[in-house]
């Protein structure tokens, strides 16, 4: 791969993840604060992208497999989702704005698979190449908190119009990405051409059907996190909380760097422990911290994110890629993909919201409150529980062996 390739697929990666960093860590903050929705609306829209995930491969699998060039189809779907974006933060009633910011998730989520394949595309040696391009996209995502949380935009439409103005400038720029033509003929796409009855068959294995499982029952206080924690840190006084939310993205660089010298000494069972119970350490830390002599519990479980992130997820696609054959690893991701970012997220944004709204306090007209530390502790014991049923039924022993 030539220098001039790797610089455009960075840039690439650069502006796929700003876009989604611009909008969506501040969404629920705008929701609650600026348009005075309910949390059980808040949860509801966030957890739109759940449904793209969802949607994703099979789109994928559809257009960009088999019908059109990979850079077209971003062309495409960054131009139409920059308008519906754009629409979305105009919009003043929750109907509308949450079917508006649905028809942008089902735009914008499979372009982060095929960001992936053009990218892999490109390489003669994916295994070196990848990571420092791919690292653009997290730099990408903390550029934009760290615009958005300077500018002290985070409860008004401003962050949606700047990513839909990314998303547009993304859409020009896709046009001049190398030509990725497709690699499958045309044909019927299936629920079997998508998850292969093969790859469906590895949760037959008991290791891996528990994996599965707690995967997908994990990411659902996992989505109190994603929808809540910027309006919990803008309510309680923090200054700038989208930019010391970055905070996170820096710790999962970080922690990437440690992961293979953890699995020498943990394995991939007490890896994945450990991730869960810094899920359930940081709603803890959350739902005692303060702004004021406490404020080191709020820094705390931000930084957590790298544990939090890289030691479940990473590692359980690592788990996969040795589980699955090498036919079917792409299909294994997928599934499992589907299972967490798609269904156990969708089930977390309408729990999260849910909770959210049963602990609203007695407020003026035109400001929402919350009992936060009562909101955190529900995922805390959630995450905790969930733990707790892993690690005394997971038995594989060939996740202990050293990666």
């Amino acid at each position: 791969m030539t220098l001039a390739i790797r610089v455009r697929l960075c840039l690439m990666m650069f502006l796929e993840y700003f876009i989604w960093g611009a909008w969506y860590v501040t969404f629920g903050t705008f929701l609650g604060q600026g348009l005075h929705f309910s949390g059980s609306q808040v949860g509801l829209a966030a957890g739109a992208t759940a449904i793209g995930a969802m949607v994703s491969p099979f789109f994928v699998g559809l257009v960009a497999d088999r019908l059109f060039a990979t850079q077209k189809v971003l062309a495409v779907l960054h131009g139409v989702g920059a308008l519906l974006l754009f629409l979305a933060s105009r919009e003043p009633g929750f109907t509308p704005l949450y079917a508006l910011v649905l028809a942008y998730c089902l735009c914008y989520m499979p372009t982060l698979a095929l960001t992936n394949s053009l990218a892999f595309r490109q390489m003669t040696s994916p295994q070196l190449e990848f990571g420092p391009i791919r690292v653009l996209g997290t730099a990408g995502w903390i550029v934009a908190g760290l615009f958005i949380g300077h500018l002290r935009i985070e409860a008004t439409a401003l962050p949606m119009q700047l990513a839909a103005a990314a998303s547009l400038a993304m859409a020009i720029y896709s046009l001049t990405l190398p030509h990725t033509p497709p690699i499958t003929q045309p044909g019927p796409v299936t629920v079997a051409s998508v998850f292969p009855v093969e790859a469906v068959k590895l949760l037959a294995e008991p290791s891996m059907a528990i994996f599965a499982l707690a995967s997908f029952l994990i990411c659902i206080p996992l989505q109190f996190y994603y929808a809540f924690t910027n309006l919990f840190l803008n309510q309680v006084g923090v200054v700038n909380a989208a930019g010391k939310m970055t905070g996170g993205q820096l710790s999962e660089l970080f922690c990437m760097i440690l992961i293979p010298w953890f699995f020498r000494r943990l394995g991939v069972k007490y890896m994945l422990v450990a991730g869960m119970a810094a899920w359930a350490l940081r709603y803890v830390l959350f739902a005692f911290g303060n702004p004021g002599d406490q404020v080191w519990m709020l820094w705390a479980g931000i930084l957590l994110h790298g544990i939090c992130y890289d030691f479940f997820f990473v590692t359980g696609q690592i788990y996969i890629d040795r589980k699955a054959s090498t036919a079917l690893r792409a299909a294994a991701q997928g599934l499992i993909t589907f299972l967490t970012y798609g269904a156990g997220m969708f089930v977390g944004s309408w729990l999260s919201g849910f909770i959210v709204e049963r602990f609203a306090l007695a407020q003026p007209i035109g400001t929402l409150t919350y009992a936060w530390r009562s909101i955190w502790l529900v995922p805390a014991a959630a995450s905790t529980l969930i733990l707790f049923l892993f690690l005394i039924t997971f038995k594989d022993r060939s996740s202990d062996e050293p990666a």
